[in-house]
């Protein structure tokens, strides 16, 4: 088990299948992608670097690419959800999209596999 996975057994299970499914559905784009914890979330890492963090609160579940632009990219297509700069807000009862979570962790990639300079100068 890793820190992802233990987070979950935490949880409610509507909740826990909720991110199960995300987790899920992330590891179809980043099947390297390892448990961790990154700034105090349960998460996917990559290279050692942030990819999809995880978190309940009291009034909704997030989900945080660590990263504001794959939100921006992604933004038109998740009306009816809360987006924020850095996370998305659901329900266990209705999920982001599949393919909107796939092009989330998608672009979160090509922004960890950018040259460091490249990353730093936008």
């Amino acid at each position: 088990m890793g820190a992802l996975d233990d987070y979950l057994t935490t949880l409610e299970a509507s909740t826990r299948a909720a991110f199960e499914h995300i987790r899920d559905v992330a590891m179809e784009v980043a099947p390297g992608a390892e448990q961790g914890r990154s700034y105090g979330l349960a998460a996917l890492k990559l290279d050692g670097r942030p990819l999809l963090g995880f978190r309940v609160a009291r009034q909704h579940l997030g989900i945080f690419p660590f990263s504001a632009a794959p939100i921006d990219a992604v933004r038109d297509r998740l009306a009816g959800f809360d987006v924020a700069k850095g996370t998305i807000r659901f329900t266990a009862a209705k999920l982001p999209p599949d393919d909107v979570v796939r092009d989330v962790v998608g672009l979160r990639i090509a922004e960890i596999e950018r040259p460091p300079d490249a990353r730093r100068n936008g």
